[in-house]
């Protein structure tokens, strides 16, 4: 006896309760979001990613002005010519750098829909060499910004729109919005770097945990991307890494040869594939997802935890 087919009408049902507001093919049309660290190698391939999904507007975040990805709309905007690619300098850290923001954002646009938190610093590798100091900084960058964004984009993706009249444009009819912070493997282990950056990824972590509970009811998703050992071109030779202590050395462990030994999959992993991955969590692909930690490392982590690649 054959199973009876999906009644139509259910489905349609489904689709219209449960993923939206989002779009069942993942699109992000009419969207506004806002990337932190989009000079970076994973900020900016958020950044295309974001694009490639279709939102209206991102906000290209950097540090400085003299760091601004000014170069990022001569990029994306020949693939992706209906998504505005904005520069903006930001210091993520500063509350009041973060207010500033939202109001340009809900001036502008009238609305906010996705703030990737994708900025970080590794601190020092020992803890000899680790200052209080240090430990303040690294805060900052890999916690206090996730946790800014945590406090005030809620309230600003609770604003609802009307279809506005530039490409890409939609509705928004019904608060929502979605959180992403990428940190760090180290998020979860230790023996990753040094103490600064381990306990800071924890932080980090710990924002987005403690985030489900404070937007329960809001509509609003707040996730991390936990990445492993990411090809972003910088190499660690020249490093002091001789006191880390870690096993072994994380300079040894951009050869190929330790790569296939310690990571499952062979090799370290790309900028791309963790911007696609926020890209599946600011979309509708995973509306039914929060408070989750996405490892991205190719299984090192499960193969080898007490030799974790960053």
């Amino acid at each position: 006896m054959s199973p009876a087919a999906p009644d139509p009408k259910m489905l349609s049902s489904m689709d219209s309760e449960h993923l939206s507001p989002y779009r069942s093919d993942g699109k992000l049309y009419g969207f506004v979001c806002i990337v932190t660290g989009a000079t970076q190698p994973i900020g900016r391939a958020i950044t295309m990613e974001l694009a490639a999904h279709g939102a209206a507007c991102v906000y290209a975040c950097s540090t400085t002005s003299q760091d601004q990805p000014d170069d990022l709309p001569n990029t994306i905007n020949p693939v992706h010519p209906n998504t505005k690619i904005v520069p903006y300098p930001l210091n993520p850290a500063a509350e009041e750098d973060t207010l500033t923001l939202i109001d340009e954002v809900l001036n502008t646009w009238g609305r906010l829909d996705v703030w990737v938190s994708s900025c970080g610093l590794l601190g020092s590798p020992t803890l000899e060499t680790t200052a209080p100091s240090d430990l303040r900084k690294c805060f900052e960058a890999n916690a206090m910004a996730p946790f800014f964004a945590l406090k005030y984009a809620p309230p600003a993706m609770a604003k609802t729109t009307p279809r506005g009249t530039y490409p890409n444009a939609a509705p928004k009819e019904v608060e929502y919005g979605s959180i992403v912070v990428v940190s760090s493997v180290a998020s979860t282990y230790g023996g990753c770097w040094g103490p600064c950056f381990t306990m800071t990824s924890h932080a980090a972590l710990g924002v987005v945990r403690a985030g489900v509970t404070s937007l329960k009811g809001s509509n609003v998703r707040i996730n991390c991307i936990s990445p492993g050992q990411i090809d972003i071109g910088l190499s660690l030779d020249d490093m002091d890494l001789a006191r880390t202590q870690l096993p072994p050395n994380p300079a040894s462990l951009q050869s190929q040869k330790l790569q296939r030994e310690h990571i499952a999959l062979g090799r370290s992993g790309l900028p791309q594939e963790v911007g696609k991955v926020a890209g599946f969590l600011a979309s509708g692909f995973s509306s039914y997802i929060t408070g989750a930690n996405l490892v991205v490392d190719g299984g090192a982590t499960t193969m080898n935890p007490l030799s974790v690649p960053i």
